[in-house]
């Protein structure tokens, strides 16, 4: 048996993202942990590693239950950490799970940590967060970088392992310096939310690039009876309105039917009560419904828009779709806030709640295959028999496969001078990976049916 290049671990895993990225370099996962039960058992059934467990047990003040490894990854949780009193580093984080990934560092001293979050992490909000991060790291001796590394899966290429879903995320990567060595702790970020390569974004293309599927009758996927007629209304409120408009794109700005009134109607006194963003967006759609009211009325009136058919969010639309000819040729999504149109290159990120893109083309959403591929997942991975809504929320929760390999791959060039003496091996792995690890994923086979160990250590 060839021996691992580098060794790993998992925390957080979910259905193992990570573990898809790392194991394709060449590395070997000696610890994983999930909290949540169904996605272990998906976990479990791809990897052969049954990750149940809790890190708040495994990594606590009196208990260590993660062994030696060279790369920490954690798609950890973005909890609250504590303000309270002016205290800094260690105690400043306990009660929140970044602390467990702390005691670990602390323990077991990786060489290298890859962390992984929502980009609001990195957000004016999040400063104070931001910056302990930083600084505890930095206090255990790891360079990482003050300026966040955001980046998302469209701005790569397909060739070097990239999909097209918008999912902006924060990555925090560190490598720990040797002692004595004089290198600098300071860094700058391993990537700056911009197309690789002279990539352009815009020329994503799901039927070739995802691909979709010409069939996919999970169950899930369908469009309900009351779908179909907002998106039929929309549809022709698309179409009218590119006739009427003589084929000029249609406004960017939301367009609220319950906000439709003549712009001489607005009471003043509203506006002026109103942030500014809404009292614009207000002004916004009077405008247009001054200008366009006869239509509008009709248009209202003979699809029942006002009626209790559609609720108040599916009274909302935003066409972000340019000069996509009808809805049904565009992406949808349903959200809260309204009805979202996109063109059909690229899609918005999977989330862990049900919005699942709904592709035109196709007439229903994206399905779990779909989805999974989306992630860069490749197409051997299994859900077994779970619910679809249940593995569209574990996707919505996972990392970017593409975006993590290459992260890591940017990490190890950027600090190669430190991981030459503290990790030639992970050094020689990544410097030697291909630019995506789809190929490499596609030959690799689904390891389930082992038996229910609950890590390689124990």
């Amino acid at each position: 048996m060839v021996s691992p290049r580098f060794t790993f671990i998992d925390l957080f895993a979910g259905i193992g993202g990570f573990h898809a990225a790392l194991t394709a370099m060449g590395g070997k996962c000696v610890y994983a942990v999930e909290i949540d039960p169904a996605a272990a058992l998906v976990y479990e059934r791809n990897w052969g590693l049954n990750p149940l467990g809790d890190i708040t047990i495994d990594a606590s003040d009196d208990h260590m239950n993660v062994p030696e490894h060279d790369v920490l990854c954690a798609g950890f949780p973005c909890q609250p950490f504590s303000k309270s009193g002016a205290q800094r580093g260690m105690d400043e984080t306990r009660g929140t799970l970044y602390w467990n990934i702390l005691r670990i560092i602390d323990e077991r001293k990786p060489a290298v940590v890859l962390l992984e979050n929502v980009r609001n992490l990195a957000g004016p909000r999040h400063l104070h967060e931001w910056q302990l991060i930083v600084e505890t790291l930095r206090e255990r001796g790891y360079r990482v970088s003050e300026t966040p590394a955001i980046f998302s899966p469209h701005l790569l290429p397909s060739e070097m392992g990239g999909r097209p879903q918008v999912r902006e995320r924060v990555f925090i990567t560190a490598s720990r310096l040797p002692e004595g060595g004089g290198l600098p702790i300071r860094a700058l970020p391993v990537a700056n939310n911009r197309p690789i390569a002279g990539w352009d974004p815009r020329t994503w293309d799901l039927e070739s690039d995802l691909p979709l599927e010409d069939d996919a009758s999970e169950q899930g996927c369908e469009l309900s009876k009351s779908e179909r007629l907002w998106i039929d209304a929309w549809d022709d409120f698309v179409q009218t309105m590119w006739e009427v408009r003589d084929g000029r794109r249609l406004p960017g700005f939301p367009l609220w039917a319950d906000e439709w009134r003549i712009r001489a109607d607005l009471d003043p006194k509203r506006l002026k009560n109103e942030p500014k963003w809404k009292a614009d967006y207000l002004i916004k759609n009077a405008e247009f419904y001054t200008a366009n009211k006869k239509v509008l009325d009709k248009w209202t009136l003979r699809w029942g828009v006002y009626t209790d058919a559609f609720p108040a969010s599916r009274r909302k639309f935003e066409w972000q779709a340019q000069d996509t000819p009808r809805l049904w040729d565009a992406v949808m999504h349903l959200r809260p806030s309204g009805i979202r149109a996109k063109a059909p290159s690229y899609l918005p990120a999977l989330v862990a709640i049900t919005q699942t893109s709904i592709i035109g083309s196709r007439d229903r959403r994206l399905s779990p295959r779909e989805a999974a591929r989306l992630q860069g997942l490749p197409d051997w991975f299994d859900f077994g028999p779970q619910r679809t809504a249940l593995t569209y929320r574990q996707l919505g929760n996972g990392v970017s496969v593409g975006a993590v390999w290459h992260i890591l791959r940017a990490h190890v060039r950027r600090d190669e001078d430190v991981l030459k003496w503290t990790q030639p091996r992970l050094l020689k792995a990544a410097l030697g990976a291909p630019d995506s690890p789809d190929k490499i994923l596609a030959t690799m086979h689904a390891k389930g049916g082992k038996s229910r160990k609950r890590n390689p250590q124990s």
